[in-house]
């Protein structure tokens, strides 16, 4: 070991960046802790630094030492940072390795690097010494996605889980690597036309079957699927394909796993000590101690890190809801008050609006996506206006209306429209992402396709309107994979999607449908340029319960440009249906759920259909079409 004097010399860290660690204010700290590889002396070797501030002694063990703990300690700092460090001679890239952290009650126990950019493959649970240095040649898409990723331009996200997405079935069932990815996966996002695509977690996680979402290594993307470089190089193909790229993001908890965070040094480092505090009753998993300045740091560091070294568009923060609320899923006595004797984590609130401040201060180009699921106010609204700072918020109340109005029998739909209108009550509180994402089609649930009512054309035609009604509604817009065409099973993560299915006309044709939705979102301003504002959205009718017939307005800004959109909810196509119109002149259809090519029967409206000077519905003229049965159908004044 070198003498400490060399040490201390030589250390990555300097006196500010201890102050800002502990005082909560360092947001670049994997610039700092980890693994260094460096030259002390002309000798080349590794730095390595560590917080651990209740270790007793703490050592470095790997292959180079045999995994021998009384070879290589790390010295523990002169302040009271509680960080040990140290530089190990001879140690180079891709060595694996661990803390042995001596616990004052006299325990070794052996830990991964909470700042290690990669690990081994599980169920191994060695870091890796690695220094990440990708090769980027996205410089178009970088330069260019403030435009892309701003709240008036169209944001269509496929939302995938790597690791099943699609599978070779020759060999062994395995995973498309990161590299197959970049080639398959990128080229069928491109084909679809979606504008984005959201990686459920790809930050390293022991049980493949957690999803991503109980995560040891939380500065390094699964070694599952390649290395830290091909990851880098799956998002440049995104880019250079003009696709942005968001990563689900947890804060929320992290599992009790040996080598993880869990009693990191033999005590509660990063999670509270009190499980009403720190456990999590629904996940079995353990809640960050927001309030702690070092984990605080170490959590905002992690957001940015992602947004900096992988150019990464955009945080998902999942399960937001369970960080605001103290008694989220708790039941009376089970939960602690905050220290007004209120149930909101006066912590957690702190951690995100700050997180969120320093993300959009760093990358005013990208976006943060809260999954929230309550009334709370001012999720997407800016911390100075003491909103959460997030760019946009999941509309949950939008998809739990829908999947329970969608799966009714048509008969019954004309009782229970509210479910269809009732979110456009609310639409603009927030800037809202329409989500039908992968938890609506697992744990039983089974896929969006099986909740169809109907017979087979029905329940395609059903599935058809509901996505239609998604496109066409003010939001981003969200759908997992596999749904796009309609897959009849629900999820599972450890097998590929259905892509037989594709040779049946009805699931090609909801490909197909999605392919023009996805077109007609991102081509007409009046569907994307008001997402979130009320004047980009205007009722005609939607009092026509008994045909459970909706008509409205989608609008650009200045009303520079309108659509008129029609949707029917009962597989009783209309003939000669009258609606008011602003226009007078004619309107051409544009886009028809119903589409013989989407696998609908063809009612569609041909050629322009001319505006009469009746009025109706409170406007001076009126308009007669034909209505698809479970359809939708989007017209466009004629010039």
């Amino acid at each position: 070991m070198e003498h400490i004097a060399d040490v201390i010399a030589h250390s990555v860290l300097t006196d500010f960046d201890i102050s800002l660690f502990s005082s909560g204010k360092h947001f670049k700290l994997y610039e700092k802790l980890g693994n260094t590889p460096m030259e002390l002396n002309g000798v080349a070797g590794t730095y390595f630094a560590v917080w651990a501030p209740n270790a007793e002694s703490l050592s470095v063990i790997g292959d180079f030492n045999g995994w021998k703990s009384d070879l290589h300690p790390l010295n523990a700092r002169w302040d009271s940072s509680g960080i040990w460090e140290g530089f190990i001679p001879g140690v180079r890239e891709n060595e694996l390795y661990k803390y042995a952290i001596k616990t004052r009650g006299g325990d070794v126990i052996e830990k991964g690097d909470p700042f290690a950019e990669m690990w081994e493959i599980p169920p191994s649970t060695a870091s890796i010494v690695k220094s990440v240095e990708p090769k980027w040649s996205d410089g178009v898409w970088m330069k260019n996605r403030k435009k892309k990723n701003s709240l008036n331009a169209p944001i269509s996200v496929y939302e995938v889980h790597l690791g099943s997405w699609k599978r070779k079935f020759d060999e062994q069932n395995r995973s498309l690597s990161y590299q197959e990815l970049a080639e398959d996966l990128v080229s069928y996002v491109k084909e679809m036309g979606f504008t984005h695509v959201e990686f459920m977690p790809v930050m390293e996680h022991p049980f493949f079957g957690s999803w991503g979402y109980q995560i040891t290594g939380y500065f390094a993307p699964s070694s599952r699927f390649g290395t830290p470089e091909d990851f880098a190089y799956l998002v440049n193909q995104f880019h250079k394909s003009g696709i942005g790229v968001f990563l689900d993001w947890v804060p929320s908890h992290f599992p009790n796993d040996a080598h993880g965070l869990y009693r990191f040094d033999g005590t509660a480092l990063y999670e509270h000590e009190d499980p009403r505090l720190g456990y999590h009753p629904d996940w079995k998993s353990y809640i960050f101690n927001y309030g702690r300045h070092e984990v605080r740091s170490f959590l905002v560091s992690n957001a940015l890190y992602w947004l900096d070294k992988y150019h990464v568009d955009g945080l998902r923060v999942d399960a937001v809801a369970s960080m605001l609320y103290l008694d989220y899923s708790r039941n009376e006595g089970e939960w602690i008050p905050n220290q007004f004797g209120g149930r909101e984590n006066l912590e957690s609130i702190s951690l995100l609006k700050e997180m969120n401040a320093a993300v959009y201060e760093n990358f005013p180009d990208v976006q943060t996506i809260a999954e929230e699921s309550t009334s709370w106010p001012g999720v997407s609204r800016p911390v100075s206006m003491d909103g959460l700072g997030f760019g946009m918020k999941w509309m949950m109340g939008w998809m739990n209306d829908m999947l329970e109005y969608i799966k009714k029998n048509p008969l019954y739909r004309s009782y229970h429209q509210n479910q269809v209108t009732f979110s456009l009550v609310y639409a603009f509180t927030e800037n809202f992402m329409l989500p039908l994402s992968h938890d609506e089609v697992v744990h039983g649930k089974g896929s969006l396709l099986s909740r169809m009512p109907g017979d087979e054309w029905q329940r395609f035609a059903n599935l058809r309107a509901l996505y239609a009604w998604m496109y066409t509604h003010p939001g981003a817009k969200l759908l997992f994979m596999g749904s796009e065409f309609g897959q009849f099973s629900e999820w599972k993560h450890d097998e590929t999607l259905l892509w037989n299915l594709l040779k049946f006309d009805f699931h090609n044709g909801v490909l197909e449908m999605v392919k023009e939705l996805n077109k007609l979102y991102k081509t007409e301003e009046a569907m994307h340029e008001l997402n979130f504002e009320s004047e980009g959205f205007e009722w005609i009718d939607y009092s026509d319960t008994q045909n459970c017939v909706l008509s409205f307005y989608r609008k650009s800004k200045n009303g520079k440009q309108k659509l008129l959109v029609v949707g029917n909810f009962t597989p009783n196509a209309r003939e000669e249906y009258k609606i008011g119109v602003d226009e007078s002149g004619s309107f051409k259809e544009i886009f028809n759920s119903d589409s013989t090519n989407f696998g609908g029967s063809g009612f569609l409206n041909k050629g322009n259909l001319k505006t009469q000077n009746e009025s109706l519905h409170g406007r001076e003229n009126s308009i007669k079409l034909r209505i698809p049965p479970l359809g939708f159908t989007v017209l466009k004044p004629s010039k």
